[in-house]
């Protein structure tokens, strides 16, 4: 059982026993909980502070847990809706309005309810993580002589040598800006290279945390249609002819959600048309450390073919770690950079010195290697599985590429299908997986999902996933027939 369904039910339990006790009665101490209940202190732990957090109990250090007296009546709520009208007046002045749908984002960061096969996920499996890595860096770096003082602003000189080593010859650590996490470094980036209204032009499906980012920014998507080596160099040059824009972002390796690589004779062909536009490349090279064990060679970041500044490149370490490692770089060559560090500073100040001595910790470890290597075995083998368990399940449904890196797979609906309604009875039927909607900018060619199999237990999970998608379609099918 995950910890998580363990600390909500514990929760519960003790909310139903509460009445028990009167108001500033003292609750069983933690170890009594321990051990009535089986749990370890970090469930009883988390417990006790979710309660508290809803003003249940109150927790004082050294005396133990307390019934929190009742609450007084809340106060009536005010009107708020003079807001619309404040948020709204500036909207006829604006090219694009910034008022962002965000639900493509949280349908990966969500966490559904207990029970249910998470196939929506954007990280790895808690027991993927390397926790103990992890804990022993964290530990280690708050041990160095500063490790609390005011970091550098572009970042530590020896994590910034870290991540400029895989770049390239083109790119030195003085081009490299050390950012928390990839998100924060995409909307630097896309802030720094277009001004509000300007078109930008993205992968067609995409990253739909991109386009938020870019809709936030008062930007205006534009798609270009990739297929499985990669965007397709006519249609980005039609693009760029047709827009006037002077930024592309593409994930040229695994790309989220199609998997897709772009091609060895493609890649020169993307940096020539970008130049040939005066455009910027914004590379985001999100799953380089996600390479399944039979993927092969690499090839290198578009940053290293890039000889004349064309590239912002954009990587972290979070995908292949924890949600909570949000460390990032930004590299580029040229004026631009400048531009971008302004930004970065002005945004973010920096990135706190204990996170970043924890991730130079980790990656100079012994135990850093090992972890990639496992992740890449797990990840084939998670692939593996989930391809195998859904194409007998459901045949109507088709899988263009089965990808070597990442961690999901894009699977294309039957011509027709609703998707909305998959998505939601599939959550009822107890898996959630991601509606390919917000994956794209303009009208979709067909309905599709995104079934993530890095977020899942392991093979036992999947089949019992898969097995639930496979009852909700036919749930759908059922009821459009």
């Amino acid at each position: 059982m995950h910890e998580r369904s363990s600390v909500a039910e514990l929760a519960n339990s003790l909310k139903q026993e509460l009445d028990r006790y009167s108001p500033g009665g003292k609750l069983p101490s933690s170890r009594a909980l321990v051990e009535r209940y089986r749990v370890s202190p970090v469930t009883v732990s988390r417990a006790l502070a979710q309660l508290a957090a809803e003003g249940l109990v109150v927790t004082r250090p050294g005396a133990g847990a307390f019934r929190a007296q009742p609450r007084t009546a809340a106060p009536p709520p005010g009107d708020t809706s003079w807001q619309e009208v404040s948020l709204s007046a500036d909207a006829a002045t604006e090219l694009v309005p910034r008022a962002v749908d965000a639900s493509g984002v949280l349908v990966t960061l969500a966490a559904p309810p207990p029970g249910v096969v998470e196939f929506n996920g954007g990280y790895l499996h808690p027991s993927l993580q390397p926790e103990r890595a992890m804990a022993a860096a964290l530990a280690r770096a708050g041990r160095r002589p500063g490790a609390w003082g005011r970091p550098p602003i572009d970042g530590l000189p020896e994590l910034r040598e870290w991540f400029a080593r895989g770049l390239g010859d083109t790119l030195g650590t003085a081009d490299v800006l050390v950012t928390a996490g990839g998100q924060s470094a995409l909307t630097t980036a896309l802030r720094a290279l277009a001004p509000p209204g300007a078109p930008v032009l993205v992968e067609s499906p995409t990253y739909p945390g991109m386009l938020a980012i870019a809709r936030a920014a008062g930007l205006r998507p534009v798609p270009v249609p990739v297929d499985a080596q990669g965007v397709r160099p006519q249609l980005l040059a039609a693009a760029f002819k047709a827009t006037g824009a002077r930024v592309f972002v593409c994930q040229p390796l695994f790309q989220n959600p199609t998997g897709a690589v772009l091609s060895p004779e493609r890649r020169p062909e993307v940096l020539r048309i970008a130049r040939e536009a005066g455009a910027f490349v914004v590379e985001d090279d999100f799953a380089r450390r996600m390479a399944h064990e039979d993927a092969g060679p690499l090839p290198p970041p578009l940053a290293a073919d890039d000889h004349d500044g064309v590239v912002v490149h954009v990587s972290s370490l979070t995908k292949a770690t924890s949600p909570s490692l949000r460390v990032g770089v930004l590299a580029a060559r040229g004026p631009v950079l400048e531009r971008l560090r302004a930004i970065h500073v002005v945004d973010n100040f920096f990135v706190p010195r204990p996170l970043q001595e924890a991730a130079l910790e980790l990656v100079g470890s012994p135990a850093w290697n090992r972890h990639l290597r496992t992740v890449a075995a797990e990840l084939r083998a998670r692939r593996d599985a989930t391809t195998a368990a859904l194409l007998p399940a459901l045949p109507g449904f088709t899988l263009p590429h089965i990808p070597s890196g990442g961690y999901h797979l894009w699977l294309r609906l039957p011509d027709g299908a609703d998707e909305a309604a998959l998505v939601s009875v599939s959550l009822r039927a107890g898996v959630a997986v991601a509606p390919g909607r917000p994956y794209f900018c303009a009208e979709p060619p067909a309905g599709h999902v995104r079934l993530s199999f890095a977020g899942v237990a392991g093979p036992a999970e999947i089949a019992e996933g898969v097995r639930r998608l496979r009852s909700a379609w036919d749930e759908v099918a059922a009821a459009a027939s």
